[in-house]
């Protein structure tokens, strides 16, 4: 798959997607360095360009959040495939790091699976993450979730690895399981090594409930690179540092509520001080000329002085 082109080129400062490297390429570099690599879950443009300006070398496009941003409604099932892939497109456009897309349960069969898998490599993603919930699926760290056979969850891993054969792309799969809830530890554990088996790139088990439970997923497969969800505010999972997630095994950490939160804390927050005849106070508002740097208003006069035209 050929490098992405965002709209701005990337910053000489940036540690992101290399000249002529593909998105995809570019987080396999990453993962295979030493490290558990933060990324931010983002639901739009302007949250994936704050998460590449903050230094994360890579984002997440998570379906909590977008299906919170985009539709004011809960994780449920009820975004559709065209909705993501195009709020991908948008954020993908917008920043010069590699983005993994939540994929949710890939949209239906096998065969909408491999449909998903290459509307999300058009769409610029380095990665996608798929899970094997039963549709309509429901959200991380909730109860009644439920979970495809095993067969036919390794079916769909193996339908997404060939739908990236066909496509001649390296993007990279994230493979989930939900079972760890829905049935059991052991289920989980062994549905990630077939996983793994399957052609995952990278594994990941939802809602571990202890340490010892994460430690015994990192020993699975141990040349995979594993994935940490830290669910801020009162998940299942215990909430570790990035070094002490290295320690045990991991290699990617996804954080999903953190700039969905406290951007509704804030708009919250805004629209008090504005109902009670004010404007929000300066420490909890960005100057003008901060908005502006933000989104690239000195970067586009700059370059637009070199095609303009003495009249």
């Amino acid at each position: 798959m050929a490098a992405r082109s965002p709209y701005f080129a990337a910053e000489e400062s940036a540690r992101g997607i290399r000249p002529g490297e593909s998105p995809a390429a570019a987080l396999r570099r990453i993962l295979a360095t030493p490290g558990a690599h933060q990324a931010p879950c983002c639901f739009d443009a302007l949250g994936a360009r704050l998460v590449e300006r903050a230094g994360f070398p890579v984002g997440f496009m998570g379906g909590f959040c977008v299906s919170a941003a985009r539709l004011g409604l809960p994780d449920v099932g009820l975004i559709s495939y065209g909705e993501m892939v195009d709020q991908g497109r948008l954020i993908n456009e917008a920043v010069s790091i590699p983005v993994i897309g939540d994929g949710d349960n890939g949209y239906g069969n096998s065969m909408n699976i491999k449909r998903t898998i290459k509307g999300y490599m058009n769409a610029g993603f380095a990665g996608i993450m798929l899970e094997d919930q039963v549709a309509p699926k429901a959200c991380g760290h909730t109860e009644g979730r439920k979970v495809i056979s095993r067969e036919e969850a390794i079916m769909h891993i193996k339908a997404a690895v060939d739908a990236r054969k066909e496509s001649g792309s390296d993007i990279v799969i994230v493979a989930r399981t939900d079972s760890r809830q829905a049935i059991s530890l052991d289920e989980a554990l062994w549905r990630v090594k077939a996983f793994a088996d399957a052609g995952a790139d990278v594994l990941f088990i939802d809602a571990l409930a202890s340490v010892e439970e994460m430690k015994a997923f990192c020993a699975v497969a141990p040349e995979v690179p594993k994935m940490a969800n830290m669910l801020e505010g009162g998940g299942k999972t215990p909430i570790l540092s990035p070094a002490e997630l290295e320690k045990i095994g991991f290699s990617l950490v996804v954080y999903p509520l953190s700039l969905v939160g406290v951007s509704m804390r804030a708009m919250q927050d805004a629209l008090v001080a504005i109902k009670d005849g004010g404007v929000p106070p300066p420490s909890a508002l960005p100057s003008f000329q901060e908005i502006k740097d933000t989104l690239g208003f000195n970067r586009y006069y700059k370059e637009e002085k070199q095609y303009q035209v003495d009249k």
